[in-house]
């Protein structure tokens, strides 16, 4: 077999001895303008291959290209540990950081399709005045000449300019300062007089004669038309007539932007950007939101009709007065004061929040309140109703409302920013426009439909351009980096991906795996780090590292296509060819406890009905974007936070919840979120097992000698952490133009402790040694010694799939997936925590090898067996065939989810026709 050495860098990326982390001096060859994944057990070692290793040094490299002054101001890396790598080219990585905390940012931003709809509407959007409904036109010379050349040949023609009499001079002196001007003649009611004959100071209205002439076709004439036309407009003052002495005919130009009286803005493309003060929308200067009065905390109960006392403020004495008027009054104007308050249409609450002549509305109510805001009673009111709310004056568009006064085929910018994907594609498929703007947009609109396109084929087309950057999951986050990325149309690249199939329905995967291809076909080298079966099975050449975890990983497990791979004897191979399966120990009967959510309306869910059955696993599955996280994480989680006495978050729109809460003492939400921000945030402080660790080391003899307390053991405070680096074990040097060197501490040797205290040991292993320690080989050493109550409290970390972490791992470096697992596993290592809580996880899979989610599987029913119940969102097919009970939302995303497809056990979800669920997994069973 050649060595790596042997191998051609154009046809392959070679890494030769990788050692950075847990990577044991591995050698890799990674074909190029292929498309690859690295997989393998969470924590082998393939995010430390594909992102600090290959794309570090990517980009490194690019970066030192540059100039020293390019360079102060860019991102800044490392060197990877690595003896070399060629046939690098340069490298883009897209992960599922959701790094944008900017409030301004939206999905249109980043995939700048926002910047090219500002573009179509400052080229082609015409302005209609709110008035008439007529286009706002600005006349220019080339359109009077224009008319002259349209109307019949051998007409004769005056042009002409009004002058605009002041009346607080001479009108004598006025004319003559005309004549030394040049001009000989006016024009007054219809006939053309000497300009030295005009002596009556009692004229209202003259024009001057510019010219006069008899229409022809001859190109030199119109040159000198043009001329005169210029200095027509320029007398004028932007108004200009042709008056046709054949016919008595008057035609007005103007080259003022106006009609019906008002003056319009001309569009340009920063009167399109939010991000500009010229604009943004005056009132929210362009964030969409502003602290006003929110009509949720008004109407908190949606299910109420005005009749029952929707109104929350008019309920009371003080202003029942307000209530009554409208109840006394609907009559008139046709209010449906029965109808609960969800089933108005968008006319009814604009009728209820802006009045009319019969009542006062809510909005003029609170201005009235506000007026008085001097009273005390008046600012309790306001803050009990005052909530961060969409603009009133833009709609939540963030643009100034004079934009929507331009249109493009009907439609304003705003109106597109709150459309869907999908919605936006057909519209810009079937736009009608006029010859000279297809001219104009062309380029514009091929960019625009590739983006949107390239959006819908990662799974998107549910969002809207209008959404915030900071409201999606990293799933979405880094689908949207891709689809930006395939807009770019780059080739000669490696791009770097971390699990894209995070948060996707197996029919969103398929169309992912179509996006990857492409971009592969490009000429680009695809690095996927995955789990996901189907992604697997697609790629062109698979890495496994491993074998296992953490310290007993990072070596190459096996390589090669699919076909050879499954040949190997690896987990992930055996996962693949069947050999081992995901299954669940003991099939529960479903419960007959439930909890009954009526109503559910939020976002997009179509005021359904559901019932989450209790004691057991329960998971709520369906497209991407088809409202399962609304409904469990925006409604149920919430609803259920307040009946435990916690107020902290508002539920989304729904009727009631109903069902067996004497079986429920508690709720908790396990999502990503890291578990500390602090770099001293770990592991073990997170599960409360480091006071038992420092109680030890502080019960030892010599410790009791030196008279150490527990708190000497810890880097978080003074007394035994090392005070050159308070604790961090290393110390940060800037460097200009370079990237910061990061320095171990000289006095403590990165242990973070005193020396004094690094001499405490506990059977061989001092304070430092043992936080170095994988939570794996730590319960082997605790177990030995007989320290029992310590390796109870840790094997939950090993039990979830954690036992490659350290025990003083920095929580900084952690996943999103194995901060949820660690979350998990306090929950499961807490003995004093009170039975019959209801868990809910969100997508726990994500980061998760097959092997990994047997763990999670076996530590959901373990929660179930001491009496809680666990519902979990989740797309991963494996997961949800062994679940107790299935409920599936769909059928599509967006406008077009929100209902409930099926519900019920493995088998009625795999016979409902309508379930693209139940498709794949039947397709996934056979």
């Amino acid at each position: 077999m050649k060595e790596i050495k042997d191998y051609d860098p154009k046809e392959y990326i070679i890494v030769k001895g990788a050692k950075l982390n847990n990577l044991k001096n591995i050698d890799v060859l990674i074909p190029r303008n292929k498309l690859t994944v690295f997989t393998g057990l969470s924590g082998s070692g393939k995010s430390t291959l594909a992102f600090d290793t290959v794309y570090a040094e990517g980009q490194r490299r690019y970066v030192e290209s540059l100039s020293s002054y390019v360079r102060q101001f860019m991102g800044r890396h490392n060197k990877p540990k690595v003896d070399y790598i060629k046939g690098l080219s340069p490298s883009i990585a897209i992960q599922q950081k959701i790094n944008n905390t900017n409030p301004r940012s939206t999905v249109g931003t980043k995939t700048e399709i926002y910047d090219y709809l500002k573009l179509l509407y400052s080229r082609i959007g015409k302005t209609f005045s709110p008035v008439s409904g007529k286009e706002v036109k600005k006349d220019t010379v080339e359109s009077v000449i224009d008319y002259v050349k349209s109307s019949i040949s051998k007409q004769k023609y005056l042009l002409l300019a009004p002058f605009y009499i002041d009346k607080t001079k001479s009108l004598v002196n006025q004319i003559k300062t005309l004549k030394q001007q040049g001009f000989v003649r006016v024009f007054i009611k219809n006939i053309v007089v000497d300009i030295e004959s005009v002596i009556d100071e009692n004229i209202e209205n003259l024009d001057i004669v510019i010219d006069r002439f008899i229409s022809n076709k001859n190109p030199d004439f119109y040159k000198e038309l043009s001329d005169s036309i210029e200095i027509a407009f320029y007398e004028g003052k932007g108004n200009c007539s042709l008056f046709n002495l054949d016919n008595n005919k008057r035609i007005d130009f103007s080259n003022k932007f106006e009609l019906d009286k008002i003056k319009f803005l001309e569009p340009n493309i920063h009167f399109f950007n939010f991000n500009n003060p010229y604009g943004a929308c005056k009132n929210c200067g362009g964030y969409g939101d502003i602290i006003d009065i929110d009509l949720d905390l008004v109407i908190p109960n949606k299910t109420l009709s005005i009749f029952d006392h929707a109104i929350l403020p008019w309920r009371g004495n003080s202003y029942i007065k307000y209530y009554k008027k409208l109840i006394d009054n609907s009559h008139k104007f046709n209010f449906p004061i029965h109808k609960p308050f969800y089933k108005l249409n968008q006319n009814e609450i604009k009728t209820l929040w802006e009045g009319n002549s019969h009542f006062i509305g809510i909005k003029e109510f609170f201005r009235k309140i506000k007026a008085k805001s001097y009273k005390i009673q008046n600012r309790v009111l306001l803050s009990r109703y005052r909530g961060k709310t969409k603009c009133s004056d833009c709609n939540g568009s963030r643009l100034r409302k004079e934009t929507n006064y331009v249109k493009i085929s009907n439609m304003t910018l705003s109106d597109l920013l709150n459309q869907s994907i999908i919605n936006l594609q057909n519209y810009f498929t079937s736009i009608n426009l006029s010859k000279n703007e297809k001219e104009i947009s062309s380029t514009i609109l091929i960019e625009i439909k590739n983006r949107l396109q390239y959006l819908n084929d990662v799974g998107l087309g549910y969002l809207t351009l209008n959404r915030k950057s900071n409201t999606l999951s990293g799933g979405e986050s880094q689908r949207i980096q891709l689809a930006a990325s395939l807009g770019s149309n780059l080739v000669g690249s490696i791009y770097v991906l971390d699990e894209p199939s995070v948060g996707l329905h197996s029919k969103d995967t398929e169309n992912l795996i179509k996006v990857l291809i492409k971009l592969r076909d490009l000429g680009n080298t695809i690095i996927v780090v995955e789990h996901d079966e189907s992604i697997i099975k697609s790629a062109d050449y698979i890495i496994d590292i491993g074998p296992y975890a953490g310290s007993l990983g990072g070596e190459i497990n096996a390589y090669g296509t699919l076909s050879e791979f499954l040949k190997k004897e690896t987990l992930t191979s055996k996962y693949l060819s069947g050999n081992l399966k995901i299954v669940k120990k003991k099939q529960k009967e479903t419960s007959e406890s439930f909890l009954y959510l009526k109503g559910a309306r939020e976002n997009n869910l179509k005021n359904i009905d559901v019932k989450f059955p209790l004691d057991c696993l329960t998971l709520i599955t369906g497209i991407s974007g088809s409202g399962k996280t609304t409904l469990v994480k925006n409604i149920l989680y919430p609803t259920l936070q307040r009946r435990f006495g916690n107020y902290s978050s508002k539920p989304g729109d729904f009727s009631s919840l109903e069902g067996n809460f004497d079986k429920l003492k508690g709720v908790e939400y396990v999502d990503q979120n890291p578990i500390g921000k602090s770099s001293r945030s770990n592991p073990v402080t997170y599960i409360k097992v480091y006071d038992d660790i420092r109680n030890l080391f502080a019960s030892l003899e010599l410790s009791k000698i030196r008279n150490y307390k527990p708190k000497h053991f810890s880097f978080n405070v003074d007394g035994g952490r090392c005070e050159n680096c308070k604790g961090e074990g290393f110390l940060t040097i800037e460097m200009q133009f370079m990237a910061d060197v990061v320095v171990e501490c000289n006095e403590c040797k990165g242990t973070r402790f005193k020396n004094e205290i690094c001499e405490v040991q506990y059977n061989g292993k001092s304070i430092n040694e043992l936080l170095n320690m994988t939570v794996d080989d730590s319960i082997v050493f605790f177990q030995s010694n007989n320290e029992n109550k310590i390796a109870q409290k840790l094997k939950p970390l090993s039990d979830v799939g954690l036992g490659y972490v350290t025990l003083g791992q920095s929580s900084s470096t952690l996943s999103g997936g194995e901060a949820q697992r660690i979350k998990l596993a306090s929950f499961l290592s807490n003995r004093n925590f009170e039975n019959n809580i209801l868990f809910i996880f969100d997508e726990p899979t994500t980061g998760l090898h097959f092997h990994d989610i047997n763990k999670l599987v076996n530590s959901f029913y373990h929660l179930i067996e001491k009496g809680h119940s666990v519902i979990v969102v989740e797309h991963n097919i494996d997961l949800i065939k062994i679940a107790d009970h299935i409920i599936d939302l769909g059928p599509e995303a967006g406008e077009k989810g929100g209902e409930i497809i099926a519900e019920g056990n493995l088998k009625k979800i795999i016979n409902n026709k309508k379930s693209f669920t139940g498709k794949y997994l039947l397709k996934q069973l056979n």
